[in-house]
């Protein structure tokens, strides 16, 4: 597998707690790279560092550089992107709305709710499952060892939905994995964010990495000391008060980067209750407005968020291919529902 897979492969949205050490208070200082390769057997430099770059590798509850000297009595945990207890992948009849399918790949419309890859709460039912039962259909010697290593270039959050590629070939994900991981994929999404903007349009810039408390969110790192460089591109594309509909360009592919450069710069996604916009953030104090807020939150019950364009050079054909979804019926209803309220708003 090329370096560039490895890197988008270690962006799991789960992280499982592998080991945790109490260092001897004896202990000399020591890089911890070093510490971790005579401490985890069958563990590589290369492999650590790697955990550690993705702040996979907490020292006292905080991320660390590969230089840091451990010493005695810190802390040290390991988490991986694998969970100890995950059992081998099962294809399972689950049906996949496939938009556009040839020898080297296929674009689904993934569906809310759908998990990309088995591990802790949901051991199957997942994308991984149903891909692997399609494509078993076209390579019957394909099984659960072969497809998680070549099917799953990229990854979407469980309630977001929107378009997806799958390679089909260990050549297809070598060549999509470098696509992505060299920014060059034309990702488009739409979302419904809380709050109005000052101007049309605008970019965000700013790191993303996990919390360092709370290690199943993310955040923002505006001055880089912590996560990876995130850039997002947006455009107010309609204005309906209290909340926009904004398309999202990414020229990065961060996990929740959207959701949480959004929440960084005032304006969380509608109803996503990891970055606090399953409340009210702005409007009135009404009853009446409330009740239609909550109304709202019960039409389109997850982020309102939808991956509507996706576009790449194809692996065999080298053409730039580009693909578009229409909005789920939720996100169109929760959008018309806004609309109708705003232009009440504006007539009064």
């Amino acid at each position: 597998m090329s370096d560039a897979s490895e890197i988008l492969f270690q962006e799991s949205e789960e992280l499982y707690e592998q080991h945790s050490i109490i260092i001897d208070k004896g202990q000399e200082p020591l890089r911890i790279d070093k510490f971790l390769m005579a401490r985890i057997e069958g563990a590589t430099r290369n492999k650590i560092q790697q955990s550690i770059e993705n702040e996979h590798v907490l020292v006292n509850d905080k991320p660390v550089k590969n230089n840091y000297k451990v010493k005695g009595g810190d802390k040290v945990v390991v988490y991986d992107t694998e969970s100890q207890e995950s059992s081998e992948i099962i294809p399972q009849d689950i049906p996949l709305n496939i938009v556009y399918e040839d020898e080297d790949l296929f674009i689904l419309n993934k569906a809310v709710g759908m998990v990309a890859h088995p591990g802790s709460g949901n051991p199957d039912q997942t994308l991984l499952n149903a891909a692997l039962f399609h494509m078993q259909k076209q390579q019957p010697d394909l099984n659960d060892k072969t497809l998680p290593r070549y099917g799953l270039v990229h990854r979407i959050d469980k309630n977001t939905s929107g378009l997806m590629v799958m390679a089909k070939t260990s050549k297809s994900m070598t060549d999509l994995a470098k696509q992505f991981f060299n920014h060059t994929v034309h990702r488009r999404y739409v979302a419904l964010v809380w709050g109005n903007f000052e101007e049309d349009e605008g970019t965000i810039v700013a790191h993303v990495g996990r919390h360092q408390r709370f290690r199943k969110l993310f955040t923002a790192y505006p001055d880089g000391d912590y996560g990876k460089d995130a850039i997002t591109h947006y455009k107010v594309l309609e204005r309906f008060n209290y909340v926009t509909l904004v398309e999202c360009r990414l020229e990065t592919g961060r996990t929740h980067q959207i959701r949480v450069h959004m929440q960084y710069i005032g304006h969380p996604l509608f109803n996503d209750d990891f970055y606090g916009g399953d409340r009210i953030v702005k409007g009135t104090v009404y009853t009446k407005y409330k009740q239609f807020v909550d109304n709202c939150f019960k039409i389109c019950n997850r982020q309102a968020l939808h991956a509507k364009e996706l576009g790449f050079i194809h692996p065999t054909s080298q053409e730039q291919i580009i693909f578009d979804s229409e909005l789920p019926n939720d996100m169109q209803e929760l959008i018309e529902k806004w609309r109708k309220y705003s232009q009440f708003k504006n007539e009064e």
